[in-house]
C-alpha cells in the first residue's frame, strides 16, 4: 500500500533493487513508447519478459485446495475498527445487496496489534492485544449469518509493536535504537524463527475462530533493505533474503494445512512483471508455488509512467489491470499444477496525491473497467481496497 507518483520511480528501485530503466516489455517499459525488448536481472542477465523461473524444490507434487467448496471470492478489506464498529452494518448490507461475498479483516494490523482480546499465551508472549473487535465470536456468528466468507489478514514482518518490545527481533542501528522507515514504522527480522512462530500462532487462533483463509501481508524485508543492511545490526543465517521469506511461507503452509484453512499472500503488483526482488526477499514464483492464493496489489495508481505503454496509469485502469494479469499468467503458467488462485487487490479509492492531470476520480466506471479487465484475462476473483472501507455503490461485480 505504498503511494505517491512524484517518487514512484525511486520507490520502485528502492523496493525491488531493480533499475526501472531495465524493465522491459512485460511492464510496457518505463519510458512511454520506448520499452526495451528484454528484462534484466540486477546483474545484467537477460530474462524473458514475464519471467521463466521453473518450479522450486521441496514441495508436494500437487496442490490440494483445503477449501474446495469455497465460493469464487469477491471481497473487501475491513479494518478492525470497522469490524468492531458501526460501519460493519453498512458493509454487511453491501454483501447482502451485491455479488460481493467476502471480507478480509485485520486480525494483526499494520502496527502489529492483535485486534481483539485474547488469552492465548503463545500470542501474548510477544504480541499486544487491543479491543477494536470486542467480541470475536459474535463477529464470526454475524458473518456466518450473512454468508460472508471470512479471511483473516495478518501483517507479518511490518510490526512496530514487536520491534519496540523486543529490539533483538528487529533491526537496530549501531547505537542500539530500533530502525524506522520514513513513516516511523519498524520491521521485525524474517530470519528469526521466533517471529515466524508468533505469527503462526496468530494465524492458528484465527483458524480456530472460524476464518477460512489466512492472508499474510508484508511478507518481506523493509523497502530498500539491500542498501541499509550493512549499517544495521540483526541476526542472520547463511540463507538469502529470498530463502528466508520463502521459508516462512512454506512453514506457514505446513503449520496451517492440518487446520483446513487456505494460505494466501499479498505481494507487490509489479512483482509479476520483473525479476525477483532480492532486496526485500520476495520471489513471486517461489511464494506462489507454496500458497493457495496469491494476491498481487495491482492498483493503477501504484504504477508509474510507461507501465503497459500508458502515460498515466491511474487514468487507464483497464489497461493496467489487463497488462498486470497477462504478466501474472506468464509468470505462473510454467509452474503448472502449483499455480495458485490469482485474486488481485484492485483500486476503489481516488489517488489525488498523484497531482493534477495524473489521476482521475474513481467510481463505478473505473471499478467496472478493472473488473472487466480481470474477466477478459480469465481471473474470476478479486478484492477491493479502500483504507476507509467506503466502497463504490452500483458496481457491476
Amino acid at each position: 500500500m505504498e503511494f505517491i507518483l512524484s517518487f514512484m520511480l525511486l520507490m520502485f528501485q528502492s523496493i525491488t533493487g531493480i533499475d526501472p530503466a531495465t524493465i522491459g516489455s512485460g511492464a510496457g517499459g518505463q519510458l512511454p513508447g520506448q520499452p526495451p525488448a528484454i528484462v534484466q536481472t540486477p546483474d545484467g542477465t537477460p530474462v524473458k519478459p514475464g519471467g521463466e523461473q521453473a518450479p522450486g524444490e521441496g514441495t508436494a507434487p500437487m496442490k490440494k485446495d483445503p477449501q474446495p467448496d469455497a465460493p469464487k471470492v469477491k471481497g473487501v478489506y475491513v479494518t478492525a475498527h470497522s469490524a468492531g464498529g458501526s460501519r460493519m452494518e453498512t458493509l454487511l448490507k453491501l454483501m447482502d445487496d451485491t455479488e460481493l461475498n467476502s471480507m478480509v479483516i485485520d486480525i494483526k494490523d499494520d502496527n502489529g496489534y492483535i485486534t481483539y482480546p485474547t488469552e492465548n499465551a503463545d500470542m501474548l508472549k510477544l504480541g499486544e492485544a487491543k479491543k477494536y473487535i470486542k467480541d470475536m465470536s459474535a463477529l464470526m456468528e454475524r458473518l456466518k449469518k450473512h454468508e460472508v466468507y471470512p479471511i483473516a489478514r495478518v501483517v507479518v514482518f511490518k510490526d512496530t509493536v514487536l520491534a519496540r518490545k523486543h529490539p533483538e527481533l528487529s533491526f537496530t542501528r549501531k547505537d542500539g535504537s530500533v530502525w524506522q522507515n520514513g513513516r516511523k514504522e519498524s520491521f521485525v527480522n524474517p530470519y528469526m524463527k521466533e517471529v515466524w512462530d508468533y505469527n503462526i500462532a496468530v494465524a492458528k487462533e484465527a483458524a480456530k475462530l472460524g476464518f477460512k483463509e489466512i492472508q499474510f501481508d508484508y511478507v518481506r524485508f523493509p523497502e530498500g533493505f539491500e542498501n541499509k543492511a550493512d549499517s544495521l545490526v540483526f541476526t542472520k543465517t547463511g540463507e538469502s533474503r529470498v530463502d528466508a521469506v520463502t521459508g516462512f511461507v512454506n512453514y506457514a503452509k505446513e503449520q496451517l494445512e492440518p487446520l483446513g484453512v487456505r494460505v494466501s499472500v499479498d505481494i507487490f503488483g509489479y512483482a509479476a512483471s520483473v525479476p525477483a526482488a532480492e532486496g526485500i526477499g520476495q520471489d513471486f514464483v517461489k511464494i506462489s508455488k507454496r500458497v493457495d492464493v496469491i494476491s498481487p496489489m495491482v492498483y493503477p495508481s501504484h504504477y508509474s509512467t510507461g507501465w503497459f505503454d500508458v502515460k498515466d496509469p491511474d487514468k487507464d485502469p483497464y489497461a493496467v489491470i489487463k497488462g498486470s494479469m497477462i504478466d501474472t499468467h506468464k509468470k505462473l503458467d510454467p509452474i503448472g499444477s502449483y499455480k495458485p488462485i490469482i485474486r488481485p487487490w484492485i483500486q476503489d479509492f481516488t489517488a489525488s496525491w498523484l497531482g493534477k492531470g495524473h489521476y482521475i476520480k474513481y467510481g463505478k466506471a473505473e471499478l467496472d473497467a478493472q473488473i472487466k479487465a480481470l474477466r477478459d484475462t480469465k481471473v474470476e476473483e478479486y478484492l477491493l481496497w479502500n483504507a476507509g472501507n467506503k466502497y463504490t455503490p452500483n458496481v457491476n461485480y
